[in-house]
């Protein structure tokens, strides 16, 4: 009977970056990030197909490029920072669709709400960096609705205009070094 290899991977934060975009006033973009985050990935195939994600990030690390809005952004109205301080993700499943793209389901808990959400995935290879750790990258994207999470703080301006889209945009750009 063949024994199961399982392989390790863990998320490199130096060549990751967790980005989001949400229109605002239904006219632009606002394009944010989280700058701390974590995440770990098993798989016991080559090709990543059925592997195991997970992830979280600090709700307190977000950045919009303006601190007024990022402190209105942790706050209450919010994702309360102070009562629900990660974002976390863990995988359901994760299935090949072609050469280089995957479907990602899993559990989205944001704000203390637990949705599945479904992601998609392009796995940019495998390569050895100068030290000789060996490297995989994903890029993953989707749009989940922000109301789906309890942020549904809905401004509106003076003239009756909504502030904030429902949609937020997610693109993920992640490098997982293979542990020994």
């Amino acid at each position: 009977m063949a024994t199961e290899t399982l392989t390790k991977w863990v998320l490199d934060p130096m060549h990751s970056e967790v980005q989001f975009k949400i229109k605002h006033l239904v006219i632009s973009t606002v394009t944010g990030s989280f700058k701390t985050f974590e995440g770990e990935l098993t798989t016991e195939n080559a090709d990543f197909s059925g592997a195991d994600i997970s992830f979280s990030l600090d709700v307190d690390s977000i950045d919009t490029n303006q601190t007024m809005r990022d402190d209105h952004l942790k706050g209450a109205e919010f994702f309360d920072s102070a009562a629900y301080p990660k974002i976390t993700f863990k995988s359901t499943s994760f299935t090949k669709e072609d050469d280089d793209q995957y479907k990602l389901t899993g559990d989205l808990t944001m704000k203390g709400v637990t949705k599945s959400v479904t992601l998609d995935v392009e796995h940019g290879g495998v390569a050895g960096d100068f030290y000789g750790n060996t490297k995989a990258g994903f890029e993953v994207t989707g749009k989940i609705n922000r109301k789906d999470f309890g942020l549904s703080w809905s401004g509106v301006t003076d003239t009756g205009s909504v502030v904030l889209g429902d949609d937020i945009k997610i693109l993920i750009n992640l490098q997982f070094a293979k542990q020994a």
